[in-house]
């Protein structure tokens, strides 16, 4: 790796974690005097009026960055980072088209709403867009012992990882910190193993999309919201990270066994740091379904809920599962050299459970607990 791009992920990320720094304090401002706010209702956990619009500082920072970056090497007389975004021209215009979309999108329904049969539809359009920039799951790299897909499977399979991925990051973004924190974790991951292989573009777009995050982190989770200065992300942002986040592990997939790190499998490498807000997702889904709920209705029922149920705090839970998303994914990528990724999905599914039975039974315990005292006395 040559100075000129450690220089430049390094200036990426450091600029985009300086700007946004700037840019989301005049968003609170703005928020506050125009009086947008995410007013807490039965269902949401947070007290007090909270701005929802720190996602729009996301991606204008990011591309601003990163334009500027680039302005500055090619003044510099350096032109790899030039050349490398001219060999990879087609899908990173599709990706930025539809990273605009949803950011659009993602505005109205934080501004006065959207339904979410729209936000589908668009995110079905994002899905169609990546499959023509060349960005689909063509090869599960062994996952049911499968390994090439035939065009008319990859389309679909894209498309529906694309909306399955978007849905599994908005959803997941509950308490304080959480999706940043599991978002940031998976951009790190990527931001390394986009080093390893030498595409030093989506290594640039990891560590940018990071540096974002970090300062939203520190106003989501330690602002005080009586003092104005707590921020939420919102669909603005949770969409565009979704997508993004999509993305990046897409082309992860793409790329041969014999091309990764240590040959690690490229499908678990992927979508490794996305086990959490994924298979969270799935379980409730399948619960809603069973209680006959509509199964796009929001409720309480994620992981973050269930560990409020049992006692912890807001922060704790935070951390608690951040932690849990970061071993999952170091043991699924070092395992990968040795377990099919078959097997490796049954063990993640497995131990899911386990701790969702673990969980689920402490919070039994606490409610009958609750009940017994006020006979005891």
């Amino acid at each position: 790796m040559s100075t000129i791009w450690i220089v430049n992920i390094l200036a990426v990320f450091l600029l985009c974690v300086f700007l946004a720094g700037i840019v989301i304090p005049q968003i609170l401002l703005i928020a506050f005097r125009r009086r947008l706010f995410d007013v807490p209702d039965e269902r949401k956990i947070h007290h007090g009026v909270v701005p929802r619009l720190g996602g729009m500082a996301f991606k204008p920072v990011v591309f601003f960055s990163f334009g500027l970056i680039l302005s500055i090497n090619v003044s510099m007389g350096h032109y790899e980072l030039l050349r490398e975004i001219g060999a990879e021209a087609l899908p990173l215009a599709y990706a930025f088209c539809a990273i605009i979309m949803l950011y659009l999108i993602g505005i109205a329904d934080d501004l006065i709403g959207v339904r979410y049969r729209a936000k589908f539809f668009m995110q079905i359009v994002c899905g169609v867009m990546l499959v023509a920039a060349g960005v689909g799951l063509s090869d599960l790299h062994g996952l049911m012992f499968l390994h090439t897909l035939p065009i008319w499977l990859t389309i679909p399979v894209t498309i529906f990882l694309t909306v399955f991925i978007i849905n599994a990051i908005n959803l997941i973004d509950g308490i304080d910190g959480l999706a940043s924190g599991l978002c940031s974790i998976a951009f790190m991951f990527y931001g390394f193993t986009f080093i390893h292989l030498e595409q030093y573009v989506y290594a640039m777009l990891s560590f940018a999309t990071l540096g974002v995050l970090v300062p939203f982190f520190y106003y989501n989770v330690f602002g005080k919201a009586e003092k104005g200065r707590k921020i939420f992300m919102g669909d603005t942002g949770s969409l565009t990270i979704g997508i993004m986040l999509c993305f990046l592990s897409l082309q992860v997939a793409q790329m041969t066994a014999s091309a990764m790190p240590e040959h690690f499998n490229p499908f678990v490498l992927a979508f490794a740091p996305l086990i959490v807000p994924c298979f969270d997702v799935v379980r409730v889904y399948c619960h809603r379904v069973r209680n006959g709920r509509n199964p796009f209705l929001p409720d309480k029922n994620h992981i973050h809920h269930k560990l409020l149920a049992i006692g912890m705090r807001q922060r704790t839970a935070m951390v608690t599962i951040v932690i849990v998303s970061t071993l999952l994914t170091l043991l699924n990528i070092l395992l990968s050299t040795y377990i099919g990724p078959t097997l490796l999905l049954i063990m993640d599914i497995v131990i899911w459970t386990a701790l969702n039975i673990l969980i689920s039974r402490k919070i039994r315990q606490k409610e009958q607990t609750g009940n017994t005292h006020p006979t005891e006395q």
